[in-house]
């Protein structure tokens, strides 16, 4: 069967997390994409460890998966050449780009600079801060967009001595730019086959985690509150909570529903506590969850596991990631690929989550190293061996040779 989007053709200028797991989910899904990096500054994502046989970081690895890689030096104007004939000639016309504003600009690559030659170019630029605004120059990590989102301000307990850690994942990078990113690039690719036009996409990291603080955002702009540190229907103002068991583990309890509340409290041996669970006011909540820890701190999380898994009422053990890959859930849903490496291994990686009819997420290769495949990048576009060569001693063009 035919990937499904096997007509893209993308060049990816995106280094670290939010753009290349964004260019991942589309490379999973058939998009050709070359990835643009120059030598002399490569992706800070290739030192992170741990590191696979083939001596290439296994994060790094994960998120280039598919990808083509040309080392390339834009600051030379050969370099730039060689980018405006994949763009013109050779139909890579849709661009993701992770820079601060107006490098692609200084560099000759920007939309302006490539739209004159290829009218239906797609430009995405995915930055902290966005084209605009007074922060559009500002540096940012995920924890500083979720500062400034309004996120974290809810997040934490009310008794803690110190604040909250950071959130295990990056919810800003991934949620708030990898998602809104492929949702507006493939928005943009299905405007262009109606009407030929392309665009300059602006995905800006802040605005999305903004975004995903929707419920937060509707209490206040509505009803005048701001959401509180546990004050909140799901951020342990309630019941829905995560409770620690007799051994040191943890049960997630997301009862909210009236029938797996009821289940609930039944399966825990307390059902004094129907009544009380189904009155949302966050004080009566608070005065009886302590019930609710003590009961579960009565048994192990094998014990409570073997009577939850008998029943349908919304409640889960955390599992470590080890269990959680080992999970047969996981197994079942075929989450865990094996792609070939440069060192004519295989390695483990996580699959794509996205299930279509007929067709199965491609893997031809995990990452590779910078310039991998410069030559046959270039030979593609019409370079002969001589050219490349001169190229390469030139300092232009890098990769392994």
């Amino acid at each position: 069967m035919t990937a499904p989007l096997n007509q893209l053709k993308i060049l990816d200028f995106s280094t670290l997390l939010p753009g290349p797991y964004a260019t991942m989910m589309l490379a999973d899904l058939g998009a050709d994409i070359i990835r643009i990096e120059a030598p002399n500054r490569p992706d800070l994502a290739r030192q992170l460890p741990p590191h696979g046989e083939d001596g290439q970081s296994a994060q790094h690895a994960l998120l280039n998966r598919g990808k083509r890689s040309l080392g390339l030096n834009l600051k030379e104007p050969v370099a730039v050449e060689i980018v405006q004939k994949l763009v013109v000639e050779q139909g890579y016309n849709i661009i993701v780009e992770q820079f601060r504003p107006g490098v692609m600009d200084r560099l000759g690559v920007g939309y302006a600079q490539l739209k004159e030659q290829c009218p239906q170019l797609i430009f995405c630029s995915l930055t902290g801060y966005g084209q605009t605004g007074p922060y559009k120059d500002r540096a940012g990590h995920d924890l500083n967009y979720l500062a400034l989102s309004g996120l974290l301000s809810f997040y934490g307990r009310k008794s803690q001595s110190a604040p909250p850690p950071p959130l295990p994942t990056q919810v800003a990078d991934i949620g708030a730019g990898s998602l809104h990113l492929a949702i507006g690039l493939l928005a943009a690719v299905i405007r262009r086959m109606q009407s030929g036009e392309g665009g300059q996409l602006d995905i800006s990291m802040f605005d999305g985690t903004l975004a995903w603080n929707a419920l937060g955002a509707s209490k206040l702009l509505v009803g005048g509150e701001n959401p509180a540190l546990e004050g909140e229907l799901l951020n342990g103002g309630t019941y829905y909570d995560i409770y620690e068991t007799a051994d040191g583990r943890y049960l997630a309890v997301g009862s909210l529903e009236p029938k797996f509340w009821q289940g609930f409290c039944r399966a825990i041996e307390r059902d004094d506590l129907i009544a009380p669970g189904m009155d949302y006011d966050i004080a009566n909540q608070q005065r009886f969850k302590a019930e609710i820890r003590q009961a579960i701190q009565g048994k192990s999380l094998a014990a409570w596991r073997t009577i939850f898994a008998a029943l349908d009422v919304c409640v889960e053990p955390v599992l470590t990631t080890a269990e959680a890959l080992n999970d047969p859930q996981t197994q079942a849903r075929n989450m865990i690929v094996e792609l070939p490496n440069q060192a004519g291994g295989r390695q483990k990686q996580i699959a794509s989550p996205i299930k279509l009819s007929d067709h199965a997420p491609s893997y031809p290769f995990s990452g590779v190293p910078l310039g991998w495949h410069s030559d046959e990048i270039l030979g593609q576009i019409g370079y002969t061996k001589s050219e490349i060569d001169v190229l390469f001693a030139q300092n232009v063009v890098a990769g392994q040779r």
